[in-house]
């Protein structure tokens, strides 16, 4: 039997740097939560962040909010780990690799011991190789560790096309797959716009370059860090879409980073491709249409993946 409160009663956020204050607030804003309980090992900076956010509660829907310790997570449904090495400038998400394994790897086994039992999502970079270093320690299902994956990439694809197109985002139906970060797949062969592909919508103007484009995508986060040093709106909201999915049972499909068990070829690797969420977690892993270029990317990114994984003692099983 498990021991949780009710979907959507609390939630639990490890690290209380910028994407971890920034998804608590957001998470607040919308209400998905009775209870949100911020955890650092940087004790007074959590408290000041659950102070500032409930000055601003005061302003929004009920919530408790505190800065608590991993027993606080116990009962939550899901908890969040945000906290892992950081990158600067132009430094790649998979060169903090190692540190953010040591982060990761503590985050989670303080969880378990406290008797958590719900889902975790690894916001911490590189969130592929973090997540498959939180799967190994916890002992839980894989369809209850979960990456945020490429869901932003996606969103910043379907932005850029968005602009150039001229229409709403949500017009366009696309994903971006693989690793979050510079292997990255645009499956641009099952992408839709209003129901029709690219070339066709764009007609009779020339469709948008595609290699540009999927460059956009993915240096975006560089582009945003050169400013601000960071990133943080985009990574939190994917973080609060992902939460929602779960606490509301939609079986809605995003693409978060999972465990592949043999898909295209590939196995013991977590890596993003589109996920049915509720709220158990995942409940099934989907196979795209893609070309036979873009299986052999993905390929190529399982391997940049693994690459790393070994690098800090992640060896296949």
């Amino acid at each position: 039997m498990t021991d949780l409160t009710p979907p959507g009663s609390r939630i639990a956020i490890v690290g209380s740097g910028h994407v971890g204050a920034t998804a608590a607030y957001a998470l607040m804003l919308r209400a998905l939560f009775r209870e949100i309980v911020l955890i650092d090992s940087n004790a007074d900076l959590a408290r000041a962040e659950a102070a500032d956010l409930r000055d601003a509660n005061a302003l929004a829907r009920p919530a408790k909010i505190w800065a608590g310790a991993y027993a606080d997570a116990r009962t939550a449904s899901i908890a969040v780990i945000t906290a892992g090495g950081a990158t600067h400038g132009s430094q790649s998400r998979l060169s903090v690799a190692s540190g953010s394994a040591e982060i990761v790897t503590s985050c989670v086994d303080q969880l378990i011991a406290a008797g958590f039992v719900g889902v975790i999502l690894i916001a911490a970079n590189p969130v592929d190789v973090m997540s498959l270093v939180a799967f190994r320690r916890a002992g839980l299902p894989s369809s209850r560790v979960i990456g945020t994956g490429t869901l932003l990439d996606t969103s910043r694809l379907r932005q850029e096309l968005a602009l150039r197109l001229g229409v709403a985002p949500g017009a366009v139906e696309g994903l971006v797959l693989g690793e979050h970060g510079d292997s990255e797949v645009v499956a641009f062969s099952s992408l839709r716009v209003g129901g029709l592909d690219m070339a066709a919508f764009a007609s009779p103007a020339p469709e948008p370059d595609r290699a540009e484009v999927a460059q956009k995508v993915r240096d975006a986060a560089y582009t945003i860090m050169t400013g601000k040093g960071y990133t943080s709106f985009g990574v939190a909201t994917a973080i609060v879409r992902i939460c929602e999915a779960i606490v509301r049972d939609e079986h809605a499909v995003l693409p978060v980073s999972t465990l592949l068990t043999g898909q295209l070829g590939i196995e013991d690797l977590y890596l993003s491709l589109p996920c049915v969420l509720g709220a158990g977690g995942i409940e099934r892993v989907l196979i795209p249409d893609l070309s036979s270029e873009e299986e052999d990317a993905l390929r190529g990114s399982a391997a940049a993946l693994r690459a790393v994984g070994v690098s800090i003692g992640l060896a296949a099983r």
